[in-house]
């Protein structure tokens, strides 16, 4: 996600608790900040999906998904 869409939903933020905003705003508002959701969450999992765990022995286990 570029800056300028983490500037509006900023701005649009700041704007809420000021004065308020109108239905599209608010819809822009919860579309920019799905966005931002899903970009933050795929980041992340990209980062776990690159992650080891070294026990003690010397052993790499990569992260992931625990099983049930």
């Amino acid at each position: 996600m570029d800056q300028k869409k983490i500037d509006r939903i900023n701005e649009l933020a700041r704007k809420s608790r000021a004065e308020g905003l109108t239905p599209e705003e608010k819809e822009e508002q919860t579309q920019l900040r799905d966005e931002y959701r899903h970009a933050v969450v795929g980041s992340l999992n990209l980062q776990l999906e690159n992650t080891y765990i070294v026990t003690p022995d010397g052993k790499k286990r990569k992260v992931g998904q625990h099983d049930k």
